[in-house]
């Protein structure tokens, strides 16, 4: 009986190692190698993501270099820009300046003359009625001509 029982005990062994042990250490092999897999897939995606995080920053880093070069120069442009303004404008003003004195000129010129003539008339007619009667043109011009002398 108990030699039935050693047999039957290894027939049962015989039978799990072949249908139950070998199949289930083949599945576990099989997932460990899934898993050294995955492993190491892992580890080639962190250093792919640490090349990746590198060429981000180094970009990034050109980036910001070129848009500060960029700012560097829209900044001296808009100087040079802000400058050539203020010259033109300083320029129309000095010619506007310029212009309101000829006017003036010319304004007190004009008027001076009206002033000139006004003054002619006033005398022309205060030496009429002086003399009671119609000055000649002749002695006219000689009386406006010395009258005017004394007034400057």
């Amino acid at each position: 009986m108990i030699l039935a029982q050693a047999i039957n005990f290894g027939i049962v062994i015989f039978v799990l190692y072949r249908f139950a042990l070998k199949p289930l250490k083949k599945l576990m092999d099989e997932r460990g190698a899934t898993i050294q897999g995955g492993l190491d897939n892992a580890k080639k995606q962190e250093e792919l993501l640490a090349n990746q995080e590198a060429e981000y920053k180094a970009t990034l880093e050109r980036a910001n270099n070129d848009a500060a070069a960029k700012m560097k120069e829209a900044k001296k442009d808009m100087e040079a820009y802000r400058t050539a303004a203020m010259e033109k404008a300083q320029d129309e003003v000095n010619a506007l300046i310029a212009a309101g004195k000829k006017q003036l000129e010319s304004d007190k010129a004009a008027m001076l003359s009206e002033v000139h003539n006004e003054i002619v008339s006033m005398v022309i007619s205060a030496t009429e009625k002086v003399l009671g009667t119609a000055v000649t043109s002749a002695v006219d011009a000689k009386l406006v001509e010395e009258n005017i002398r004394s007034i400057k």
